[in-house]
């Protein structure tokens, strides 16, 4: 693990990594400050200042998170979940055999991860050295880092790994905000975004030269049925908008999608609604009518979802 990888979300000094307290060196600070960020009994780090918070509890709610569990683990969104570890495993696959990777790490940002649906598959990939898992929400991390710690792939649970064919992969779950990343530039050489922002600067500032970014968006036609039924007027998704202001920075190499048809009894309906922001956007009477149709007929959708595989121009390989 490189010492350097993470910085001090104060005063921006190398940060290093313990299993009890995680601290600065002080280095940047005009006192020479070392500044401490304790590590939580489920295995996550809080680097997220206080001046950093948009709200008490920024991101999303345990209600959201608890729900948004139940309805992956019932695999339907699998589809999306395969297709990302699929390309990503493709991308660091080629690096590896196209240079000399033996010495040196692979570090990849799952930006937005949630309580880590994705980001455990990713994992298992057994490509990927140091993952780090970022989100504002701490419960999200809470489940992520018990997950984690559950499977041995904590960060201070490699430690102990001393066999020659060990699988060191570590996962770092940190309570961080997107846009003040407490990581070292030009030291992730992938980033992923699933239904997370889209910061094309800091992206391209945290990357290697030709890093890689996946992103994941809902596509034209995500949940279409579904939105009809709760709303009077339904907008389209506008799925690659952001494109252009990637531009400056990124290349897109290639687009994937991905449909998946859905058949939805209530319990999975009610989880789908609360776990988006279809849960108070929508009027309460008709999410109620929905809800009641479905104890009886399992409520017919589809998921449909748009990758986008960009890779750092050369332009920007050193800034």
């Amino acid at each position: 693990m490189l010492v350097s990888l993470f910085i001090c979300p104060i005063c921006q000094s190398p940060l290093h990594p313990a299993a009890d307290t995680w601290r600065c060196d002080g280095s940047l600070h005009p006192k020479q400050t070392s500044h401490p960020f304790d590590v939580a009994r489920q295995g996550y780090v809080n680097l997220l200042p206080v001046q950093q918070k948009k709200s008490k509890a920024p991101g999303d709610s345990q209600q959201s998170i608890i729900a948004r569990q139940r309805f992956l683990a019932a695999g339907y969104y699998q589809p999306l979940r395969d297709l990302i570890c699929e390309q990503l495993a493709q991308l660091l696959g080629q690096d590896k055999a196209n240079t000399d990777h033996d010495n040196s790490e692979v570090n990849w940002l799952d930006i937005g991860c949630g309580e880590g649906y994705y980001t455990q598959a990713m994992a298992q990939q057994g490509i990927i050295d140091n993952l780090i898992a970022a989100d504002i929400s701490k419960p999200a991390l809470v489940e992520l880092a018990k997950a984690s710690k559950a499977n041995g792939r904590l960060w201070y649970q490699q430690e102990n790994k001393n066999e020659i064919h060990a699988n060191k992969m570590a996962i770092y779950p940190l309570v961080t905000s997107a846009a003040h990343l407490p990581l070292r530039t030009h030291s992730m050489h992938g980033i992923s975004s699933i239904f997370s922002p889209i910061l094309p600067e800091i992206f391209a500032d945290m990357l290697t030269a030709d890093g890689y970014l996946i992103i994941a968006k809902p596509d034209i036609g995500h949940l279409m049925t579904l939105r009809e039924s709760l709303f009077d007027s339904v907008r389209e998704h506008d799925s690659d908008k952001f494109l252009p202001t990637l531009a400056p920075y990124f290349t897109l190499i290639a687009t994937h999608q991905v449909t998946s048809a859905l058949s939805l009894p209530a319990d999975a309906l009610a989880d789908l609604l609360t776990m988006t922001p279809y849960a108070y956007r929508a009027r309460a009477e008709n999410r109620q009518a929905l809800l009641a149709s479905a104890e009886t007929t399992a409520f017919n959708t589809e998921a449909k979802f748009v990758v986008y595989i960009l890779q750092k121009t050369a332009d920007n390989a050193h800034g």
